[in-house]
């Protein structure tokens, strides 16, 4: 019950604070251990692809390692010394892993350049949650890229890490953390991460199999909580769930888009390379702006469903 305890007061120090910046972040030490790891072993494995995979692998093994061992070093230290600083730690750990009040505040930040300060801060602002290249859209693409990233991080960012605490508490959840991250900056088809990329896509799709589903089906829980379209949301779901080079991806945004009656995806550019990607939902009417902060409404109430699931079943347990 303890990682319970700590996993409901990290969301309520999350849903009050968020990410503060200036403050170090466990995610962010990560993700240069992953670029350190990556440049050396670059340096070291021969540049074909089996020694790139293998680089690769290597990497992958090291990060999680790292960041599965040392909090849970942390968490037992604590422990020995009190249980409460042990809560007081690992409810700290699961405020930086979780990722509710700031993927709602960043997403939220394209809706206010749209509506008040134009395109251009527009383009600014989406591209700082989205890994596309954002400076070809016209407004109806940033809306879409948005929504896109949104539905697709309720799982990443919110649910699955939600699930992963629930399990085995914050060193679980940064293990997941340390899977995500990987498969962001590393988990390209192009060129020169198609080979070194290989492990850390495939453990991604691997980690996210279960939270994408579980994610999709609060979103459509949500959706009926916010009187939304629920029965063009399953059909969708069902219809364009696998639309997508990934497994998980399609899962939620294919959800969303069935929930707003919106047809999302479609080709887009990464790295300056055009990628062809089928559509998601059907074009029953046109983006709005609104859509935006509907789809952050549809991720808070999944966030919050999750968490009475977790405690609901935990408490079942006892």
């Amino acid at each position: 019950m303890r990682s319970l305890y700590a996993l409901l007061i990290g969301f309520g120090i999350d849903l009050l604070l968020g990410d503060p910046h200036g403050l170090p972040h466990p995610v962010v030490a990560i993700g240069k251990l992953i670029s350190a790891l990556e440049k050396t072993f670059r340096s070291v494995f021969s540049k074909t692809e089996t020694g790139e995979r293998l680089a690769g692998g290597l990497l992958w093994l090291i990060v999680v390692t790292v960041s599965t061992a040392l909090p849970a070093a942390l968490l037992w230290g604590c422990m020995c010394i009190s249980p409460w600083l042990r809560l007081a730690a690992e409810s700290i750990m699961c405020w930086q892993i979780l990722a509710v009040k700031s993927l709602r505040v960043e997403t939220m930040k394209v809706y206010k350049a749209l509506t008040a300060e134009g395109l251009e801060e527009a383009h600014r602002a989406v591209s700082m949650i989205v890994g596309r290249d954002t400076s070809r859209l016209d407004r109806e693409g940033i809306i879409k890229a948005a929504v896109e990233t949104a539905a697709e991080n309720t799982s990443d960012g919110v649910i699955a890490p939600m699930l992963f605490m629930a399990l085995g508490g914050a060193p679980l959840g940064f293990f997941y953390k340390a899977v995500n991250t990987m498969d962001s900056m590393l988990g390209y088809t192009d060129p020169p991460y198609t080979n070194i990329g290989l492990v850390p896509a495939k453990a991604d799709d691997v980690a996210n199999f279960i939270p994408a589903r579980v994610s999709a089906i609060l979103l459509l829980g949500a959706g009926a909580i916010l009187d939304m379209n629920c029965k063009n949301g399953w059909r969708i779901f069902l219809r364009d769930r696998y639309k997508h080079a990934s497994p998980n991806s399609a899962q939620t945004e294919s959800m969303v888009a069935g929930l707003l009656s919106l047809r999302l995806s479609g080709d887009a550019w990464y790295h300056g390379v055009l990628h062809k990607k089928p559509y998601i939902g059907d074009p029953i009417r046109d983006p709005e702006a609104q859509d935006i902060p509907k789809t952050c409404r549809l991720m808070t109430v999944s966030a919050f469903l999750m968490l009475a699931l977790i405690t609901a079943i935990k408490l079942l347990l006892i």
